[in-house]
């Protein structure tokens, strides 16, 4: 079965070349890429680990986080092949760097610009996350279903992640957090905050950038669990749509307030 092969992959690649490495980095193994972006050894040769054993699955181009920063046509792929791979090797880098628990390896299958498959794996909680669309989301093996948040704004749990918004927006929308309930840090990993949506220990989650193999996989996984993960002008998320700004809820009721309490319109994203 794909789903089961796929989830197997990740971890294998995880347990021989990420895993060992974890707390253990040795010095070179870590470099810029661009600014403030880390990238390790871990990173490229999981890349490559993956991809080859995707393409073993189903031979399809592989658009992959690294050969992407090396090559940015690369991804072009996802729009304008029938179907890719998408892989994040190795989601969190700069927590893996600092030796924080909150990373993982994330892939999703894309046909015709659309996520059909996803995948994410956390191995330092040993958890696997998959989800088919209108199969459902489930994490080993255990089908999950959100609940609705319920409660109103002030009863929302959830994290905003302003970090690379425009200044102005930044401090627009953090001004304006003082009426959501509990407002947490964050991980710096969306392979940790989409699970935490889908299994119901957040209720929201504000992005801002949106690389596709950051968000293919857990928009996925939310959605299918019951959730919502759209645009800030109300389009459900889709690979390829060049616009920053995301924001992941319980439910549609949740999406609507956390958007109106925060003031984000759909001009913000002009």
């Amino acid at each position: 079965m794909l789903v089961d092969k796929v989830a197997e992959i990740l971890a294998e690649t995880a347990a021989e070349v990420i895993e060992p490495r974890f707390r253990a980095l040795a010095d070179g193994d870590v470099s810029e890429k661009a600014p403030g972006e880390l990238v390790t050894v871990a990173d490229r040769e999981a890349e490559l680990i993956i991809a080859e054993r995707l393409r073993g699955l189903l031979p399809v181009p592989v658009v992959g986080e690294e050969a992407v920063s090396a090559d940015p046509s690369l991804v072009k792929a996802v729009c304008s092949e029938p179907a890719v791979w998408l892989v994040d090797p190795l989601d969190g880098t700069g927590n893996f760097v600092a030796g924080r628990p909150e990373y993982a390896v994330m892939a999703a299958l894309i046909k015709d610009g659309e996520t059909v498959a996803a995948w994410i794996w956390q191995p330092t909680t040993r958890l696997g996350y998959t989800a088919e669309l209108g199969g459902g989301a489930w994490r080993n093996g255990e089908r999950l279903r959100r609940a609705p948040a319920g409660g109103g704004p002030a009863a929302l749990r959830g994290v905003v992640l302003s970090r690379f918004m425009p200044p102005d927006l930044r401090t627009a929308v953090d001004a304006r957090t003082g009426g959501i309930g509990t407002l947490a840090p964050g991980s710096r990993c969306s392979g940790v905050e989409y699970p935490r949506v889908a299994e119901g220990d957040q209720d929201f989650t504000l992005f801002w950038r949106t690389l596709p193999w950051d968000h293919a996989p857990g928009s996925l996984l939310v959605t299918e669990a019951g959730g919502v993960s759209a645009r800030l002008d109300g389009d459900p998320y889709r690979v390829g749509r060049d616009v920053e700004g995301l924001l992941v809820a319980a439910d549609e009721e949740s999406w609507q307030q956390v958007r109106r309490e925060l003031g984000l319109r759909p001009v913000d994203l002009a």
